[in-house]
């Protein structure tokens, strides 16, 4: 039923300003519409909806996140931006904060400026 309908994806956000400008101008990413209820984003054609909130508080997993072909060199951009990736005492990091996973997968994780989990993955070829 819903394997041909458009997936929205959803974010939250206390502080509205400091969203927009990290996911615009950090991130590259095009703003839709800014309303009173949300940011919305086009993510590579998939609408990423920020929402304007009172209280929020970070889930403790990755909420978002983006499969890349070069995993180092998005890192190597997105730290000249400012971005600091996570590093997480039960993962075997490299020093890029870059995790393989069991499957192969290069893994790296930092946060936005209200501390929901971002991604980046590269799979194996």
């Amino acid at each position: 039923m819903l394997n041909s309908a458009d997936i929205v994806c959803f974010a939250a956000t206390k502080n509205p300003e400091a969203a927009k400008k990290f996911y615009e101008e950090v991130l590259g990413l095009s703003l839709i519409e800014d309303s009173p209820f949300a940011l919305a984003f086009d993510a590579n054609g998939t609408m990423l909806r920020i929402q304007k909130v009172q209280e929020h508080t970070p889930a403790k997993h990755t909420t978002l996140g983006w499969k890349v072909g070069d995993i180092r060199s998005h890192i190597d951009a997105l730290v000249r931006k400012g971005v600091r990736f996570e590093r997480y005492e039960r993962l075997s990091q490299d020093q890029s904060g870059i995790w393989e996973s069991p499957s192969g997968a290069l893994v790296a994780w930092f946060l936005d400026p209200d501390g929901n989990g971002l991604s980046l993955t590269e799979w194996p070829a």
